[in-house]
Protein backbone atom coordinates (compact mmCIF):
# COMPACT_ATOMS: atom_id res chain seq x y z
CA UNK A 1 0.00 0.00 0.00
CA UNK A 2 2.92 2.36 0.58
CA UNK A 3 3.75 2.56 -3.12
CA UNK A 4 0.25 3.75 -4.11
CA UNK A 5 -0.92 5.60 -1.01
CA UNK A 6 -4.27 5.15 0.65
CA UNK A 7 -6.90 3.40 -1.50
CA UNK A 8 -10.01 5.44 -2.31
CA UNK A 9 -13.42 3.91 -2.94
CA UNK A 10 -16.68 5.37 -4.26
CA UNK A 11 -20.24 4.18 -4.65
CA UNK A 12 -21.71 5.88 -7.73
CA UNK A 13 -23.55 2.70 -8.66
CA UNK A 14 -25.47 2.63 -5.38
CA UNK A 15 -24.67 -0.87 -4.14
CA UNK A 16 -25.33 -1.59 -0.47
CA UNK A 17 -22.04 -3.44 0.07
CA UNK A 18 -18.52 -3.01 -1.34
CA UNK A 19 -15.98 -5.76 -0.67
CA UNK A 20 -12.47 -4.35 -0.31
CA UNK A 21 -8.97 -5.74 0.03
CA UNK A 22 -7.85 -2.98 2.43
CA UNK A 23 -8.81 -2.34 6.02
CA UNK A 24 -7.62 1.28 5.82
CA UNK A 25 -8.99 3.44 3.01
CA UNK A 26 -10.81 6.63 2.03
CA UNK A 27 -14.50 6.74 1.17
CA UNK A 28 -15.45 9.61 -1.14
CA UNK A 29 -19.10 8.66 -1.69
CA UNK A 30 -19.38 9.39 -5.42
CA UNK A 31 -17.27 10.95 -8.17
CA UNK A 32 -16.81 14.71 -7.82
CA UNK A 33 -18.72 16.96 -7.83
CA UNK A 34 -21.18 14.63 -6.09
CA UNK A 35 -18.72 13.36 -3.50
CA UNK A 36 -19.04 13.71 0.26
CA UNK A 37 -16.12 14.76 2.49
CA UNK A 38 -13.32 12.30 1.82
CA UNK A 39 -12.97 10.41 5.08
CA UNK A 40 -10.35 7.97 6.30
CA UNK A 41 -11.83 4.68 7.49
CA UNK A 42 -9.89 2.15 9.56
CA UNK A 43 -11.63 -1.18 10.22
CA UNK A 44 -9.14 -2.13 12.91
CA UNK A 45 -9.88 -5.69 14.09
CA UNK A 46 -13.33 -5.66 12.47
CA UNK A 47 -14.09 -7.07 9.02
CA UNK A 48 -16.81 -4.56 8.12
CA UNK A 49 -17.67 -0.92 8.64
CA UNK A 50 -20.39 1.51 7.52
CA UNK A 51 -19.43 4.91 6.08
CA UNK A 52 -21.07 7.55 8.31
CA UNK A 53 -21.75 9.82 5.30
CA UNK A 54 -23.11 7.57 2.55
CA UNK A 55 -24.06 4.47 4.60
CA UNK A 56 -22.12 2.15 2.29
CA UNK A 57 -21.22 -1.11 4.03
CA UNK A 58 -17.58 -2.02 3.42
CA UNK A 59 -16.58 -5.64 4.00
CA UNK A 60 -12.96 -6.80 4.08
CA UNK A 61 -12.21 -9.64 1.68
CA UNK A 62 -8.72 -11.14 2.14
CA UNK A 63 -8.96 -12.67 -1.35
CA UNK A 64 -8.74 -9.16 -2.85
CA UNK A 65 -5.43 -7.31 -3.13
CA UNK A 66 -4.88 -4.04 -1.31
CA UNK A 67 -6.74 -1.30 -3.18
CA UNK A 68 -9.04 -3.72 -5.03
CA UNK A 69 -12.80 -3.78 -4.67
CA UNK A 70 -15.76 -5.82 -5.74
CA UNK A 71 -17.49 -4.36 -7.71
CA UNK A 72 -14.29 -3.15 -9.37
CA UNK A 73 -15.87 0.12 -10.58
CA UNK A 74 -15.96 1.28 -6.94
CA UNK A 75 -12.18 1.90 -6.97
CA UNK A 76 -11.23 5.58 -7.35
CA UNK A 77 -7.66 5.91 -8.67
CA UNK A 78 -5.65 8.84 -7.32
CA UNK A 79 -2.57 10.01 -9.20
CA UNK A 80 0.24 11.77 -7.27
CA UNK A 81 0.29 15.08 -9.19
CA UNK A 82 -3.17 15.24 -10.67
CA UNK A 83 -6.83 14.92 -10.03
CA UNK A 84 -8.23 11.44 -9.34
CA UNK A 85 -8.85 9.32 -12.42
CA UNK A 86 -12.50 8.20 -12.85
Amino acid sequence: MADKGTPHFRNDIGVTTIHVGSKEFMCIGAKPPFDHPHIFIDMGADDEVVCPYCSTLYKFDPALKSGEARPAECVWEVTPDAEPVP
